[in-house]
C-alpha cells in the first residue's frame, strides 16, 4: 500500500524561530560540511580513533547514504553531525552553524530547530501516546499554539500512514509503525536536515522497504537527508552513497566497494 496515496502535498511549515535562526542554503549549496574531523576516544587499552580526517559535504536537497562495515565509524560520523559527540579535532557546519563551537545550551536549541533525528530503536516515550510523542518537540521549541501543534502532529501521522493509531501508546503498535511515528516526530519542527542512524536496522525486509520509501518521498520533495545504513540495496536508492572504512571516507571506491560489502 502506498502510504502517500491520499496526499502528495507538502506539509505547511512553521515560521522559523528568531533565536539562533539560520538562512537555509539554496539547492547546490552545502548544508552539511565536515572539515578534517578526527574523533578519538580514550579507552583502558589506549586511544581509539573512530574518525580520521573526515571531510564530507552534503548539498541542500541531497539524499546521502553512509555505508561501511561494523566499527567503520558510521554512527560516530552521524553523532558528530548532530552534536551528540564532539569532534576531537576539526570543524562541522550544519545549515551555516559551527556545531563544534556550540555549548550544551546552544546545542539543544540548535538541534531542536535544525535537525530531525531518527534512531534505529525509535526512542519513543512509552508513557506518551503517538500523538503526544510527535507534539513534544514542538512544545520544547515553543512553536505555535497547542491547537496548531496538535493539528500538525495529526497531519504528520497521516503522512506516514499511522494517524488511525494516534491515541495509542508505542507498545500497542508494531516496530515498523513505531519507526513511522519516529519519522513524523523528526519532522515536527520542519527542520532543514533529517539525520537517520540505521532507521531500518531493526525491521524486517518488507517493512524496511516501506520505511525507506518514506525517506525517498521526502527526498523527492527536496529535503536533505543523511542516513547511515547497513543495507547496501537500500543505500543504492539514495542520490549519493558514501563509504566509510576504518574511520576514513573512501567515496572514490564506491563502485568497487558495494559488491564486496554485500558478500560480508
Amino acid at each position: 500500500m502506498n502510504i502517500f496515496a491520499k496526499s502528495n502535498k507538502r506539509l505547511s511549515s512553521f515560521p522559523a524561530s528568531t533565536e539562533m535562526a539560520q538562512d537555509v542554503p539554496l539547492p547546490n549549496e552545502n548544508l552539511i560540511e565536515l572539515r578534517n574531523v578526527i574523533k578519538r576516544y580514550e579507552t583502558p587499552g589506549g586511544a581509539y580513533v573512530a574518525l580520521k580526517n573526515a571531510n564530507l559535504t552534503v548539498k541542500a536537497g541531497e539524499f546521502v547514504a553512509v555505508i561501511g562495515k561494523s566499527g567503520s565509524g558510521k554512527s560516530t560520523l552521524i553523532n558528530t553531525v548532530t552534536g551528540i559527540d564532539r569532534p576531537t579535532v576539526g570543524e562541522i557546519y550544519v545549515a551555516g552553524t559551527p556545531v563544534h563551537q556550540l555549548d550544551e545550551g546552544q546545542m539543544a536549541v540548535w538541534r531542536g530547530q535544525q535537525l530531525g533525528i531518527i534512531f534505529q530503536f525509535f526512542q519513543l516515550l512509552p508513557t506518551l501516546t503517538l500523538l503526544e510523542n510527535v507534539i513534544l518537540p514542538m512544545e520544547f521549541a515553543r512553536r505555535s499554539t497547542p491547537a496548531e501543534r496538535q493539528a500538525r502532529a495529526m497531519e504528520l501521522l497521516e503522512l506516514v500512514g499511522v494517524a488511525n493509531h494516534a491515541n495509542k501508546y508505542p507498545t500497542a503498535i508494531s516496530g515498523g509503525q513505531q519507526q513511522r511515528v519516529a519519522i513524523a516526530r523528526a519532522l515536527a519542527n520542519d527542520p532543514p536536515v533529517l539525520v537517520a542512524d540505521e532507521p531500518t536496522g531493526n525491521l524486517d525486509a518488507k517493512t524496511a522497504d516501506a520505511v525507506f520509501g518514506i525517506f525517498e518521498k521526502f527526498a523527492a520533495q527536496g529535503r536533505t537527508i543523511l542516513m547511515v545504513t547497513h543495507d547496501n540495496d537500500l543505500a543504492s536508492r539514495a542520490s549519493r552513497v558514501v563509504l566509510l572504512a576504518d574511520g576514513e571516507i573512501a567515496e572514490e571506491v564506491m563502485e568497487y566497494a558495494l559488491p564486496s560489502l554485500n558478500q560480508t
